[in-house]
């Protein structure tokens, strides 16, 4: 056993890990990364970067198809092995030397095992040979296990082997035929991406899909879905799974229908990787989300720090905003923060400021990258009243700009925002449409920025571009007077 001292060790080297570290670095913090997996997490092996690469061929020869000239052009199918070998080259066949590299770079140490704690700033690590290193920080421990695939309570279902996120978007073998699960981002994607790959796919959901969007987002990707053949099972649940001898998994419903396929993808929800962590030893309960403060200090249920507050818990972990780019951005604000506080900063709590995770409550950009996409930041028509907003909602039809018409010859598409009549200023903005992702960041500065309307008026979008959208939403909405 060998010991080891730092001023901070961060649990787990996903992207949020890797940027606590950056910022603790950065701020003169000698720092440590512990990884059981692979360097860079899940988001550049099996989640985020992956998907994608797996969802941007076929939504490129969908767009193609929609546009004249090309449409002619473009007669074939898609080739789903190169795709497959396109995001193999997309998460680097798997290997983390490039992003071990950057560790060093960084000036970051690492220390490759499953990390437990065992005691105040206290970690121990046990490799797979069976080495164990004691590591102790000077200043502060920042848990970054990310979070792990729901598997619900379904008789059956844990004995059919079913898919999680992670088996799709690391598939070697495309199913002739798939079952999907849930009616979520990562249920809704894969049943693009598989669609695209000529799959059989099904969707059962009990609650829709996209619960957490405006009305007309799920809506738009069921029609659509349905134009690629996905069958959908809307309201009704799985009451038991059974693969057999065959290898064919057959899932029955609870209207007493059943679906048989090749492959059952469960994409239900996400549970906090906290059930080894050791935090039975701090007086946490192990396997629960992680509650902490706007600067990621871990607190107890009372709302005091952990052990005056050397604990932090960055990410989805802490269950505020389960996306990579928000765990990133409270990551920043955590290391920082570390940093801080050791050179004996008072740190200001007041929203917006420097160490304070504002963003995660009301101002979350979010994009499913389902075909058409789904953009949205802010709060929904709905959150917005439920959070005791005055409110009027702006509707517009993206297909009747000029960017749309340039874009497709039959471009489906819809915004919406929801404006503070108080303030009026912008709160939630929605686009649902063919690259509407890259719409997103404007109205993300809108919402963050707390932009007055009579100011936005002044931000003219460019002709003719998709962004034409915002004056298009401005006009129905109407000048405000001065």
């Amino acid at each position: 056993m060998t010991t080891a001292d730092y001023d901070v060790i961060v649990i787990g080297a996903g992207a949020v890990g890797e940027n606590v570290a950056e910022r603790a670095a950065i701020g003169g913090m000698r720092t440590v990364i512990v990884e059981g997996e692979l360097v860079g997490g899940a988001c550049s092996y099996w989640a985020c970067m992956p998907s994608k690469a797996l969802l941007r061929s076929g939504s490129l020869l969908r767009a193609a198809q929609k546009v004249g000239g090309v449409r002619e052009a473009v007669t074939g199918t898609l080739d789903v092995a190169s795709v497959l070998k396109r995001r193999n080259w997309v998460t680097s066949d798997w290997k983390d030397d490039g992003q071990v590299d950057w560790l060093r770079g960084a000036g970051i140490d690492l220390v490759r095992g499953h990390a437990r704690i065992t005691a105040a700033r206290e970690v121990t690590v046990t490799a797979g040979d069976g080495t164990v290193t004691v590591l102790r920080a000077t200043h502060a421990v920042a848990a970054c296990t990310g979070s792990a695939s729901l598997l619900p309570d379904i008789p059956g279902l844990l004995e059919s082997s079913p898919w999680t996120s992670k088996d799709a978007t690391s598939v070697t073998d495309v199913p002739t035929s798939l079952v999907i699960i849930g009616g979520g981002v990562v249920a809704l994607e894969m049943a693009t991406a598989y669609a695209g790959f000529s799959t059989t796919v099904d969707i059962i959901s009990r609650s829709g899909l996209l619960t957490n969007q405006e009305p007309f987002a799920g809506a738009l990707v069921s029609d659509a879905l349905e134009g690629l053949g996905v069958r959908m099972h809307m309201g009704i649940s799985p009451a038991r799974v059974h693969r057999d001898a065959g290898g064919s998994v057959t899932v029955s419903l609870d209207n007493g229908t059943t679906v048989t396929a090749e492959q059952v993808l469960v994409a239900t929800g996400r549970v906090p990787r906290t059930g080894d962590l050791g935090l039975e030893n701090i007086g946490l309960a192990p396997g629960e989300w992680l509650n902490v403060d706007d600067t990621m200090r871990v607190h107890h249920a009372d709302g005091t720090p952990v052990d005056g507050g050397w604990l932090y818990a960055v990410g989805d972990v802490n269950h505020r905003a389960l996306l990579t780019h928000q765990g990133k951005y409270q990551a920043r604000i955590a290391g920082d923060a570390i940093a801080a506080r050791a050179g004996g900063k008072t740190l200001s709590t007041a929203p917006w400021s420097t160490y304070v995770a504002s963003a995660d409550h009301e101002a979350v950009p979010q994009v499913a990258f389902t075909d058409p996409e789904v953009a949205s930041v802010g709060l929904t028509a709905a959150a917005a009243e439920k959070a005791g907003y005055r409110t009027r909602v702006v509707d517009y039809s993206i297909a009747n700009t000029s960017g749309a018409t340039i874009n497709a010859d039959d471009y489906v598409g819809q915004a919406r925002m929801v404006v503070d009549e108080d303030r009026q200023v912008v709160l939630g903005v929605t686009f649902v449409g063919a690259d509407v992702g890259e719409l997103l960041h404007s109205a993300t500065i809108a919402v963050v920025g707390e932009v007055p309307l009579s100011r936005l008026w002044h931000a003219v979008p460019s002709y003719p571009t998709l962004s034409e959208v915002w004056l298009r939403l401005l006009e129905t909405y109407g000048r405000p007077t001065e």
